[in-house]
């Protein structure tokens, strides 16, 4: 079996598809925070939050930092940059396709109006 390394794009998306995820990065916003800081409130075991930062770290959103047996967790910002990005692309890209859309629908109905306009 050929393992293809995934974009970083595809593990940014797929990492903040999970709500625990979600709320991992929403806890990291403002400061760093200790693993078990971090997993205290979560309704599942340690291990299981461990699962879901090595999710976080593989696409780049938090980073870890071991400092005696403390593992300190912080967020980066970075990857969520160019997701915004991507979709701010294709949301420019959709835009001008619906304006042009709606330039055409407008200058139709122009001619339709013109033509039943005319007729006698």
């Amino acid at each position: 079996m050929v393992e293809r390394s995934s974009a970083p794009l595809d593990l940014t998306y797929m990492a903040l598809a999970d709500p625990t995820r979600r709320a991992i990065l929403q806890r990291l916003r403002t400061t760093e925070a200790r693993v078990t800081e971090i997993a205290a409130p979560l309704p599942m075991s340690l291990a299981a939050v461990s699962k879901h930062i090595i999710v976080l770290e593989r696409a780049g959103l938090v980073r870890r930092e071991i400092r005696g047996r403390d593992h300190y967790l912080s967020a980066n910002p970075q990857p969520l940059a160019e997701a915004e990005q991507w979709i701010s692309d294709y949301t420019r890209f959709w835009e001008r396709r619906a304006d042009a859309l709606a330039a055409h629908l407008e200058a139709h109905a122009a001619e339709i109006a013109d033509t039943k306009g005319s007729t006698p």
